[in-house]
C-alpha cells in the first residue's frame, strides 16, 4: 500500500489532528466537549472541515467506511450542539450532549488509529490493514476507553444535579 499523501490529503490529516487535539483539551480542561467553550467550537468547526475534506479522498476510487463515518459525525454534531434547544431531549440534554460530543471524538479516532497504523513508519507500516490483529486491539481499546470516559462523565453529571448544580458547569470538578 503507498504512503504517499495527495496534498488534500496532508491538509485533510493536518485538519483532523487539530480537531482531535482540540476534543482532547475539552475533556482534559471541562471533563467534556462543551460546544460553547472556546475549544470546544474549534473542535467542532475542525471536525467539520475534517469530514468535508475526507470525502474527495478516496484511495480505493469509492464510497469507504471512513466516509459513512465521516456523514455519521456530521449526523451528530447538530444534535449534540443543540441538545438543550431540542425539547425532546431537554430533560437529559446534559447527557445526551455529552455522550453524543463524545462519539464525534471517539469515530473520529478510528480513521486516525487505522490510518497512522498502516502508514507509518513509512518505510515499513506497524499494520497491514483494517484487520490486522494490532488494529483490532486498538480498536478494542479505544472502545473500553470511549465507554469509561461517558460513564465517568455521567457520574459526573449525576453527582452535579443532585448537587443542584447547573447542567453547564464543567464535569472535571
Amino acid at each position: 500500500m503507498p504512503n504517499h499523501l495527495s496534498v488534500l490529503g496532508i491538509i485533510h490529516t493536518a485538519i483532523s489532528i487539530l480537531a482531535l487535539f482540540a476534543g482532547f483539551i475539552c475533556l482534559f480542561q471541562d471533563g467534556k466537549i462543551g460546544p460553547k467553550t472556546k475549544y470546544g467550537r474549534l473542535y467542532v468547526i475542525l471536525t467539520i472541515l475534517t469530514c468535508l475534506t475526507a470525502f474527495p479522498i478516496m484511495k480505493t476510487g469509492h464510497f469507504t467506511g471512513a466516509h459513512g463515518l465521516g456523514v455519521f459525525v456530521l449526523l451528530l454534531l447538530p444534535i449534540g450542539i443543540y441538545a438543550y434547544s431540542i425539547k425532546p431531549l431537554a430533560k437529559f440534554a446534559a447527557y445526551i450532549q455529552v455522550f453524543i460530543m463524545s462519539a464525534t471524538l471517539f469515530l473520529s479516532c478510528i480513521p486516525a488509529i487505522v490510518e497512522t497504523l498502516t502508514r507509518l513508519p513509512i518505510s515499513h507500516p506497524i499494520a497491514s490493514g483494517p484487520n490486522d490483529p494490532i488494529i483490532q486491539n486498538g480498536l478494542t481499546t479505544l472502545v473500553v476507553i470511549f465507554l469509561g470516559g461517558v460513564i465517568y462523565q455521567f457520574i459526573k453529571l449525576r453527582s452535579k444535579n443532585k448537587q443542584g448544580l447547573s447542567s453547564d458547569d464543567v464535569i472535571h470538578s
